[in-house]
């Protein structure tokens, strides 16, 4: 008897994007449900375009993305709708309230307000917002419109989140407030597609860590099959990192 596996959470083929030089080439990426999958590497490497075409933002020049076996190129509907996407930018109404804001999103799911109601409370209590959630965003520091982009992002309980420099502009406590909601979501089989320049987050956090470098996967793994690959020893992320893409920009 034929024994059933799952889908991976996110698997990506020969994907292409290209601008006046080409910024995903050729990319190939499997995670599997429930990973805490970290995308590091250069500026410029590629990571936010990668991410931005598995949310459907941008259009692939060519390739394929399934998101849970979903076709998402074939059926974008039915992929996002268990997607959550936080971008380095918070895109938030400034004149609405976190909860109006969460309101609003969770409609947008067609989420019934009480449903709404106790998944927010939920959240901002996560993620320290709950003293805030009545003020308007307009007067709010970037750390904390980070934390409502989140909780946004959240709202409809996606099984895939991803999450493009969740951290950027977040205090030691908010940084860790939102790797608290990160671990309690994966608690419960969600996945995760992290990029961050924090390096010392992606070692702590994330299962396997994937390097990119002018589009291409140079090398994933978890960190000890890294550090082999470089061949290192008890090397932290950042010294295995710097010696995979110096051995690569060497050899090109």
């Amino acid at each position: 008897m034929l024994r059933r596996t799952e889908p991976p959470a996110l698997e990506i083929r020969g994907l292409q994007k290209h601008y006046e030089r080409p910024a995903v080439d050729g990319l190939d990426l499997r995670v599997e449900a429930g990973e805490f999958y970290a995308l590091v590497g250069p500026n410029g490497a590629g990571k936010t375009t990668t991410l931005r075409m598995v949310s459907g933002l941008i259009a692939p020049d060519a390739g394929e993305i399934f998101v849970h076996g979903i076709d998402a190129l074939r059926e974008p509907v039915a992929a996002k709708q268990i997607i959550g996407w936080v971008s380095d930018e918070p895109m938030i109404y400034d004149k609405l309230t976190p909860f109006e804001y969460l309101e609003f999103v969770a409609g947008l799911w067609g989420i019934g307000a009480a449903e709404a109601e106790r998944r927010a409370h939920a959240l901002f209590g996560w993620l320290g917002l709950a003293p805030h959630a009545h003020e308007r965003c307009e007067g709010f520091s970037k750390g904390m419109r980070q934390k409502v982009a989140l909780a946004g992002g959240l709202v409809h309980e996606p099984r895939l989140i991803i999450l493009d420099e969740p951290l950027t502009g977040l205090d030691a406590g908010s940084a860790r407030q939102v790797k608290h909601v990160l671990r309690e979501r994966m608690r419960g089989g969600t996945t995760v597609v992290m990029t961050t320049h924090i390096l010392e987050v992606a070692e702590r956090m994330a299962d396997r860590i994937g390097i990119i470098v002018h589009g291409k996967l140079l090398a994933e793994g978890t960190l000890d099959e890294l550090r082999r690959k470089a061949g290192l020893g008890e090397s932290n992320l950042e010294d295995t990192f710097l010696t995979l893409v110096a051995e690569q920009t060497e050899a090109a």
